[in-house]
C-alpha cells in the first residue's frame, strides 16, 4: 500500500531555507503590488505563513459515485473519520483529511479560524459553505506528508437545478489554485459530463499541469466495452478541455479488492503504479511547486495591476457609471488592449467571467495609477531574486542516492515483510486498535491492550516477551504500528511455535 512508504522523515533543511526565502521575496516584493491593486479581492486572498508551510495537497473531483472517497481510503489503507461510501451522493461537502494525534472530525468554522492551517480564507464563502466543510484528522504516516481534499459528487440532471447554497465552482477554483495535484475521477459505467461537471473542469483546466485523469472501476467491464468507454471519454474530454494535446488517462480500479477482469490485470497494475509514483513524488517536489506557483501568482498580480490601472485611465470626469458598464460589457477588448500594450501572454490573465463579476462591485476611479517601481520590484523578484535563491539551494535530487525508489524504508514495513503480514490482516489489526481507548498522544496503554492480546490464547510468558519487542521505547503503551506488530508476533507464534528474534525496533 502506498501509505506504508511514507513514514515520518526529518524536515529537509533545504526545503525550510527555500520556503523562508520565497516567503521573504513575497512579503518584500509581491505583496505590496497585490494589496495596492485589489488582487486579494479580484483574484485571490493575500498569502499567509500557513500557505507557505502547508503540506502538498491532493484534490479529488468527480461526479457522485465515481469512487473518490473509496480512492482516498484505499491510499490511506483506512476509512477516514466521516467518510461515507454508497451508490448515491453520500459525500455532501468538502473534507480536508490531515494528520493528527487522534481520529476526529472538526467543523469548518473551527478549522478556518486556526492560523496554522491554510484554510482561513475559505471563510469568505460564508456559513452555508462552512456547514459543508470539515477537517478529518487521522494518525497515519502518509498524512504526515500529504493532505487530501475529498469533494461532494458533482450533480447532474434535475439535481443541478436544485442548486447548492454556496458557489461550488468558486470553492473548487480556490482549492485548485492551492492543490499540488488535482485528480479528476470518472466512472467507467457513466461518462456523461453534466453542466456542473463541465463548469468544474472549466474552473480547474488552467492548472492542467497538476491534473491527473482517472478512469476508475475499469475492471468491472469487459475488454470490448473498455475500448469503447476509453474512446468515448477521450472524445468528451476533448470537447470540454479544448486542447490539442492528448490527455493522459490512468485506467484502473482504485480500491482494496482484487481486479475482476483478469485479461487486463497487468495493464491495470501498471496504470495504478504510475499514478502511485506521481503521488509518492509530491512531497519531494513540494518546494519546486511552491516556487512555480509563486511565479505564476506574481505574473498574474502584474497583469491585474495593468488591467486595473488601465480601467482607471478610461474613467471620465462625468458619466462614470455609463463608462464602467461599457468597459465591463467589452472586457474582452480591454484584455486584448492591455495584452498588446504591455506585451503580455494570454495565459497570464484571470478568468474573464469571474473577473467581470468582481469588478462590478469596484469603483474604477479609485483604482491606483500604475506604479512602475512596484511592478519593477516584482520583475526583479522573478528575474533575479528567485533564480539566485534556487542556485543557492539547488532542489534537484541526486539520483545516484536513490537507485530504488520502492526500497523498503521503515522498520515497520521490514517487520511486516518478515512476518508475512497481509493487507487484510493489517486492516483487521488496525480496526482493533482504533476501537481501543487512547491516551493524549494517541497510544493505547498496556492495561487496555491486555484483554485483546490475552484473547489470542497465547501463553502469558510469551506475551511478556512479545510486549517487550513491540514496546521498543519502554513507554508502557503502543501506537498503531506497534500494536499491529504485537498481533502479528502472536499470530506467528501460534502458527509456527516461534518468531524471528532479530526484528528491528518499531517506533
Amino acid at each position: 500500500m502506498f501509505g506504508k512508504k511514507n513514514q515520518k522523515q526529518p524536515v529537509d533543511p533545504t526545503y525550510v531555507s527555500v520556503i523562508d526565502g520565497i516567503k521573504k521575496i513575497y512579503d518584500e516584493k509581491i505583496k505590496k503590488l497585490e494589496a495596492e491593486y485589489k488582487y486579494d479581492y479580484l483574484i485571490s486572498p493575500l498569502m499567509r505563513q500557513a500557505d507557505f508551510d502547508a503540506k502538498p495537497m491532493v484534490l479529488f473531483l468527480g461526479q457522485y459515485s465515481t469512487g473518490k472517497t473509496t480512492f482516498i481510503n484505499y491510499l490511506l489503507n483506512y476509512d477516514y473519520p466521516g467518510s461515507h461510501i454508497g451508490p448515491e451522493p453520500t459525500t455532501d461537502g468538502f473534507a480536508a483529511i490531515m494528520h493528527g494525534p487522534n481520529s476526529t472530525n472538526i467543523p469548518g468554522n473551527t478549522l478556518c479560524v486556526q492560523s496554522d492551517k491554510p484554510f482561513t480564507s475559505l471563510s469568505k464563502f460564508g456559513n452555508d459553505f462552512m456547514a459543508k466543510f470539515n477537517g478529518s484528522f487521522c494518525n497515519l504516516p502518509l498524512l504526515e506528508h500529504l493532505t487530501f481534499i475529498d469533494s461532494p459528487g458533482v450533480l447532474s440532471g434535475e439535481k443541478q437545478r436544485i442548486g447548492r447554497s454556496y458557489d461550488f465552482n468558486e470553492v473548487v477554483r480556490w482549492f485548485a489554485e492551492r492543490a499540488d495535484m488535482i485528480v479528476l475521477v470518472f466512472d467507467a459505467h457513466k461518462l456523461d459530463i453534466s453542466d456542473e461537471f463541465k463548469g468544474v473542469i472549466e474552473a480547474v483546466k488552467k492548472h492542467s499541469e497538476k491534473m491527473r485523469l482517472v478512469l476508475n472501476k475499469a475492471d468491472s467491464i469487459d475488454s470490448q466495452q473498455l475500448m469503447r468507454v476509453y474512446g468515448a471519454l477521450m472524445w468528451s474530454l476533448g470537447k470540454v478541455m479544448q486542447t490539442p494535446e492528448c490527455l493522459r488517462v490512468y485506467v484502473s480500479s482504485f480500491w482494496d479488492q482484487p481486479f475482476k477482469e483478469s485479461l487486463f490485470t497487468g495493464l491495470f497494475e501498471k496504470e495504478r503504479d504510475d499514478l502511485m509514483y506521481d503521488l509518492h513524488a509530491l512531497p519531494k517536489q513540494a518546494t519546486v511547486r511552491k516556487v512555480n506557483e509563486l511565479c505564476k501568482r506574481a505574473r498574474l498580480a502584474k497583469t491585474n495591476a495593468y488591467i486595473t490601472s488601465y480601467l482607471r485611465e478610461q474613467m471620465p470626469t462625468f458619466g462614470k457609471d455609463k463608462k464602467k458598464a461599457e468597459l465591463l460589457k467589452d472586457l474582452n477588448t480591454v484584455f486584448n488592449t492591455v495584452m498588446k500594450r504591455y506585451n503580455l501572454a494570454i495565459g497570464d490573465f484571470p478568468p474573464i467571467d469571474v473577473y467581470r463579476e468582481r469588478l462590478e462591485n469596484c469603483d474604477f476611479s479609485k483604482f491606483p495609477k500604475l506604479d512602475l517601481r512596484v511592478v519593477n520590484a516584482v520583475d526583479d523578484a522573478l528575474g533575479t531574486q528567485i533564480p539566485l535563491l534556487l542556485k543557492k539551494f539547488p532542489m534537484e535530487d541526486d539520483l545516484s542516492t536513490h537507485t530504488n525508489p520502492f526500497e523498503v524504508s521503515s522498520n515497520f514495513e521490514k517487520c511486516c515483510i518478515t512476518l508475512d503480514v497481509s493487507e487484510d490482516e493489517m486492516n483487521s489489526y488496525q480496526k482493533e486498535f482504533d476501537k481501543l481507548p487512547k491516551n493524549e498522544v494517541g497510544k493505547v496503554l498496556g492495561k487496555d491492550c491486555f484483554a485483546p492480546l490475552m484473547a489470542s490464547g497465547a501463553d502469558k510468558k510469551d506475551l511478556q516477551k512479545i510486549w517487550s519487542i513491540a514496546d521498543s521505547g519502554k513507554e508502557g503503551a503502543l501506537n498503531a504500528h506497534q500494536y499491529i506488530l504485537a498481533k502479528a508476533l502472536v499470530r506467528t507464534l501460534l502458527q509456527s511455535g516461534g518468531y524471528p528474534d532479530n526484528l528491528p525496533p518499531v517506533e
